[in-house]
């Protein structure tokens, strides 16, 4: 198992979840598959090597599901980007609006600074909020984000547009 075509097959679709009119792409039946698994981590790392990342971060919580057998494929750190109040440091902090409220994502202030180059990852853009906002957040720390890894897109969601300019991002599945 290699292609995009053969990790697309183990993802179920899910209609009417988590309301009616939404088919939901369900990543579990992937993650059961040790094949695909393996297959998904080994494309995320062939991509993300052209971006040359000094570290891998993680959106929580399903980002760390991909991040971080992808920093260990790659031989690279690891930093997660958490939800308020999970870090036991000092942090930097960034707040976006959802669709129904708002939300936070927090970073040690020490994980990272001016020279890093992470590549930023996580399960789907779908909207670009949660990506946005991590980008965000890691631009405070004074890093240069490498790129963006995520294994799926929802390419009518446009979550590409909220994302910086100028900045890589590669997907292995498009719906």
């Amino acid at each position: 198992m290699k292609s995009t075509a053969d990790i697309q097959a183990l993802i179920r679709e899910v209609p009417d979840f988590p309301k009616p009119g939404i088919l939901f792409r369900d990543i579990t039946t992937l993650l059961q598959n040790a094949d695909g698994l393996k297959a998904t981590i080994d494309l995320m790392a062939a991509q993300a090597i052209d971006y040359q990342p000094d570290c891998i971060v993680g959106i929580e919580s399903r980002g760390f599901i991909f991040g971080m057998p992808l920093a260990y494929q790659l031989g690279l750190s690891f930093i997660p980007v958490r939800k308020p109040g999970k870090l036991p440091a000092a942090v930097h902090q960034v707040s976006y609006d959802l669709e129904y409220g708002q939300d936070s994502l927090e970073v040690h202030q020490d994980a990272l600074g001016a020279g890093h180059r992470p590549l930023i990852v996580d399960d789907l853009l779908a909207t670009g909020g949660t990506a946005a906002a991590a980008a965000t957040l890691i631009q405070q720390t004074g890093a240069t984000i490498a790129g963006f890894s995520f294994l799926i897109e929802l390419n009518d969601l446009n979550g590409r547009q909220k994302l910086p300019d100028g900045v890589p991002i590669t997907t292995l599945l498009s719906y």
